[in-house]
């Protein structure tokens, strides 16, 4: 609990601070997700498994009467009990804990890699929220600002400085943009069910989101070489280090094996009254090795432990790689956000420029409603650019966060 809660305000930390409920939600994603509660599950069978690796072998018992009494020099005998221990070699029970020990350290690393990509996905599913949310509230005001063109042009129509026509097609465009904005709304909703699902909750719950989000400053510093310490990656080492603890169990259980035993047989008094040893039982201890003189197994689990380890080498290098590359591919593409999301500020300037040339126009008499509908579509786009490049840019962010924060 407290790693993720250190993942997830390193995820916030540079957002404004009306960003902090994004945190709390990341607070209960973790909480209530069943896939982190049931790798924790695994996790406990795992550590519980140590225990039964100190277990010893089953002890046996047994019983025997005779069909017919065989007689001894003291007597028949009458029934026969027996106990037997077999014991491992020296050092074979440490070799099996400290293998089940090697095996639950490699699936805790399931639990930290699940708490990455569970921050992960909720904080991508957040901004996405945040950017339809955004979108919206565009599209609010560009309908504001085509009612405002619409006033201006039928007032021209009264004056004989404008048609019928030009009001028709800005009514027609706030049909236009109305149609769009429900949509989006629509977008908004199945999004927000993908996000509660996340926090494995009721999906009509609300969510609330940030009014708006700034690029983080320039200069802020990734720790990029810490994606050689991702789990994904610590997990091959751990894996790693249970098959060399598999080896020594398979080399301490090539030893030879202990066994003690005890036989009690119970005879009755024979003819010969005068026999001091008449009717004695019986008591034979016993101990007895197993030696695996022609058992392959042992040097064929060797071999398997050895290609084992080349195999999850050749697998790390290759998730190492594919790591790699998305980290590259997140940093560009962070990069190229932040020069898209500043070209459509400068094109927001200009196209706020145009706006007010028209304005002036206006009160001279002249004005283009055709005009008039080209910036508002320039306006519209370059914002809606604007707020997909800040959604991209922060979706970037995250993606480099799940791969280098520790």
């Amino acid at each position: 609990m407290k790693k993720l809660l250190y993942i997830s305000v390193l995820f916030v930390v540079s957002i404004p601070l009306n960003a902090q409920e994004l945190q709390t939600y990341l607070e209960e994603a973790e909480r209530n997700n069943p896939k982190i509660q049931r790798f924790e599950l695994q996790y406990q069978i795992a550590s519980e498994k140590v225990n039964q690796a100190s277990s010893l072998p089953n002890t046996d018992f047994g019983v025997g009467v005779p069909v017919s009494s065989p007689e001894t020099r003291t007597g028949p005998q009458r029934f026969k009990v027996s106990a037997k221990q077999r014991i491992p070699w020296f050092g074979v029970i440490t070799a099996r804990k400290n293998y089940a020990s090697s095996v639950a350290d490699a699936q805790y690393e399931d639990i930290a890699i699940t708490r990455r990509k569970l921050v992960a996905d909720v904080s991508q599913s957040y901004y996405k929220l945040y950017a339809l949310k955004a979108q919206q509230v565009v599209f609010d005001e560009q309908i504001a600002l085509l009612k405002t063109y619409e006033t201006l042009a039928l007032n021209s129509v009264e004056t004989g400085k404008a048609s019928a026509v030009d009001v028709l097609k800005l009514q027609i465009r706030q049909n236009e943009l109305t149609a769009s904005k429900s949509v989006l709304e629509q977008q908004f909703l199945a999004e927000q069910t993908h996000f509660n699902k996340l926090l494995n909750r009721e999906k009509s719950i609300a969510v609330a989101v940030v009014d708006g989000l700034e690029l983080l400053l320039e200069g802020e510093n990734d720790n990029l070489d810490n994606l050689k310490l991702h789990p994904e990656l610590v997990k091959y080492d751990k894996l790693f280090a249970a098959v060399e603890q598999s080896e020594l169990v398979n080399q301490k259980e090539s030893s030879p094996s202990l066994g003690f035993g005890l036989d009690y047989i119970a005879v009755a008094e024979g003819p010969i009254t005068n026999f001091n040893d008449n009717g004695k039982d019986i008591l034979i201890p016993s101990v007895s090795f197993s030696i695996p003189i022609l058992n392959k197994k042992y040097k064929s689990q060797s071999k398997q432990n050895k290609l084992r380890q080349e195999q999850l080498l050749a697998e790390k290098q290759e998730r190492e790689n594919v790591l790699e590359s998305l980290l590259d591919a997140a940093l560009k593409n962070k990069t190229a956000a932040r020069i898209q999301h500043d070209t459509q500020i400068k094109n927001l300037e200009q196209s706020k420029n145009a706006e007010q040339i028209l304005l002036k126009n206006y009160e001279t008499g002249t004005i283009d409603f055709n005009d008039v509908l080209d910036i508002q579509e320039l306006g519209l786009k370059f914002e809606m650019n604007r707020i997909r490049a800040i959604q991209q840019y922060y979706i970037q962010h995250t993606i480099i966060n799940y791969l280098t924060y520790q």
